[in-house]
């Protein structure tokens, strides 16, 4: 069993939340600030979005390097190298953005964190819901086919 199903609905549901924290962000940027809250909600949603695409990507590149062994330095390199590309990638964005003119700062981190808690929702829901096993590899007595792992049947 594979994780990959569950980061492709975790992505899925991201973004219809991300849809729906854009329009709802961008209508109260939008009364709240004219156009630079609008353009502040995007960005904010967008950074959300990014941020939970890389997790996901480092996740099922890391799964197939370290060929399903999470234990391995290689998976925990992986992740561990996203998460620090995303660090610096936030702060980056964060000096970039915080003095432009074009920028309604307060509407920009409201919609980042909206976002992001959003996300942490959405990965709680997903992952509560999955159907994904403790233990893999496993073969318990009276198992109806009980095959060897390249798929052969057993004698």
């Amino acid at each position: 069993m594979s994780a990959v199903p569950i980061l492709k609905r975790i992505l899925a549901y991201g973004g219809i939340l991300a849809v729906v924290i854009a329009v709802v962000g961008s209508v109260i940027g939008l009364i709240v600030a004219g156009g630079s809250g609008v353009l502040s909600a995007l960005i904010g949603t967008a950074m959300a979005v990014v941020f939970l695409g890389i997790t996901a990507a480092s996740i099922v590149v890391a799964t197939r390097i370290a060929r399903g062994d999470f234990l391995s330095v290689a998976f925990f390199g992986i992740v561990m190298g996203a998460w620090l590309l995303k660090f610096v990638l936030f702060l980056v964005l964060v000096f970039l953005l915080k003095d432009q003119p074009w920028i309604q700062s307060t509407i920009l981190f409201l919609s980042l964190v909206v976002a992001v808690l959003g996300t942490l929702v959405v990965d709680v829901v997903v992952i509560a819901r999955s159907r994904l096993p403790y233990v893999s590899d496993v073969r318990l007595p009276g198992d109806a086919a009980e095959a060897s792992p390249r798929g052969e049947q057993a004698k």
